[in-house]
C-alpha cells in the first residue's frame, strides 16, 4: 500500500480529522494526547503562528515514542518553502486553503497526500490533473452540503472532506456524509479555544468520541 492510500483510508476509516493549533508546546502535545486517547489516528495541525513548526517537530518526538499509529499532517501550507520545512519535519500529509500547483509537484512525487481545499469545480478539475486525489472543501460553511450533491458525480475518482462549519452534532455531520463527502475536517468546533485555554483536555477527548461514535453510526 503506498503511503498516500494509508493516509486517506486512514482518515475515511475514521471519518473525521481534527485540527487545530496552539503557541503552547505542552498544550498542543496533551490535545494530541487526548485525540489518539480518544480513538483518532490522524490529526492536522495548523501552520499559523511562530510556534508551529517547533512543535510540530516536538508532536513527532512524541508520536514516535508514545503512538506509532498516529498520522500527523500540517495544515495551511501556502507556498513550496513551507511544504520543504514540513517535509524535513517528517510530517505523514499536507493540507492546504487553496490549491498551489507547485505544493502538489513537490509532494505528490515523493508518495505524500496532499489535500488541496478547492471551492470550485475550475479548482477541482485544476487539482485532479495535477495528481491530487483528496479534496478538502473550503470554506465547508460557505459551500453547504448541496455543493457536494451537485459536484459528485462529475468527480467519480476523488475523495472530499469539508472543513469549516461542520458541527458536532449528527444533523451537520450526517448531512454531509448524505450528500457524498468521506470525512469531514473539525477544527474550533471540536477542538475550541475556550476547552485549550482552560486546558480541558478531557472534555476534548469526550468529546471527540462522541462525534467518532456518530459517525460509525452513520456508515
Amino acid at each position: 500500500m503506498t503511503k498516500i492510500q494509508l493516509v486517506t483510508n486512514t482518515i475515511i476509516n475514521q471519518g473525521a480529522l481534527p485540527l487545530y493549533y496552539n503557541a503552547d508546546e505542552t498544550v498542543t502535545l496533551e490535545i494530541l494526547r487526548s485525540l489518539y486517547k480518544a480513538g483518532i489516528r490522524a490529526v492536522e495541525y495548523t501552520s499559523r503562528g511562530e510556534a508551529a513548526l517547533s512543535n510540530f517537530t516536538k508532536m513527532v518526538e512524541v508520536r514516535n515514542a508514545e503512538m506509532p499509529e498516529m498520522l500527523l499532517g500540517i495544515g495551511t501550507i501556502k507556498n513550496v518553502k513551507q511544504a520543504e520545512e514540513y517535509y524535513k519535519a517528517r510530517a505523514d500529509f499536507f493540507i492546504s486553503p487553496g490549491f498551489v500547483a507547485e505544493v502538489a509537484a513537490f509532494l505528490i512525487p515523493k508518495d505524500l497526500l496532499y489535500s488541496p481545499g478547492c471551492m470550485t469545480p475550475t479548482e477541482i478539475i485544476a487539482a485532479e490533473a495535477a495528481g491530487v486525489t483528496f479534496i478538502k472543501l473550503f470554506p465547508g460553511n460557505a459551500l453547504g452540503p448541496g455543493f457536494m450533491s451537485a459536484i459528485k458525480d462529475v468527480f467519480p475518482n476523488l475523495k472530499f472532506m469539508p472543513t469549516g462549519g461542520v458541527d458536532t452534532t449528527k444533523e451537520s455531520i450526517d448531512s454531509w456524509f448524505k450528500a457524498g463527502v468521506s470525512a469531514v475536517g473539525m477544527g474550533s468546533k471540536l477542538v475550541s479555544k475556550e476547552l485549550m485555554l482552560a486546558k480541558d483536555y478531557t472534555t476534548i477527548e469526550n468529546e471527540t468520541k462522541k462525534v467518532l461514535d456518530i459517525i460509525q453510526t452513520l456508515k
